[in-house]
């Protein structure tokens, strides 16, 4: 069975979990740097950038998740996780992981009270529309050509995207009962190898 670690330092971490073990693996909160041992791939949630950058810097995750992003190793973000992988993010006061090749802007749609939900298509996960929800989310603002964009606003912005083992969106799936976004990074990044 593969094991999915989730960062467990702040934000959304027990939803993901619950969402990763629905798509059959094993899935362990990692709080500390030798819990990173033995996992096939590793989860960032959503929460607030700033302070999980600052938990991963106090917790010494810093470095070993550098050297994991160079080593091409499974990652998912979602909404601050997105930001936290990014090769760019504007109103950061570290440098992002630089997992996928894209530039995100932080808190993009506003506060809280601006947070929204919307059904989305995204094509890789099938024709059924996908329920997003959207709580202070940032956006992809600029992407490199071999990023692969998977989800956009009516408007064109995008909303979710991929590059090789790395999947990141801007909303939260772990927020609603639908596996499918979990089930796709389990099967395509943990399971399939794929570098591209």
């Amino acid at each position: 069975m593969k094991k999915v670690g989730v960062l467990a330092l702040q934000g959304d971490f027990a939803e993901h979990i619950i969402m990763l073990e629905k798509t059959g693996v094993e899935a362990l909160p990692v709080r500390i740097p030798d819990q990173l041992k033995g996992i096939d791939g590793l989860l960032i949630p959503g929460g607030e950038s700033t302070t999980i950058g600052k938990l991963m810097q106090n917790y010494g995750l810093m470095q070993p998740l550098r050297d994991m992003v160079h080593c091409g190793f499974p990652l998912m973000g979602t909404c601050a996780g997105m930001i936290l992988l990014a090769q760019e993010a504007t109103d950061l006061n570290f440098s992002p992981l630089g997992a996928i090749d894209i530039t995100v802007q932080r808190n993009a749609f506003g506060r809280q009270l601006d947070s929204f939900e919307i059904d989305l298509s995204v094509p890789v996960l099938g024709q059924e529309l996908f329920h997003a929800v959207f709580i202070r989310a940032p956006f992809v603002k600029d992407i490199k050509p071999d990023v692969n964009v998977l989800a956009r606003l009516s408007d064109g912005t995008i909303v979710a995207a991929s590059q090789g083992r790395v999947l990141v969106t801007a909303f939260h799936p772990e927020l609603t009962e639908d596996a499918r976004l979990h089930r796709y990074f389990v099967k395509k990044m943990v399971s399939g190898n794929t570098r591209g």
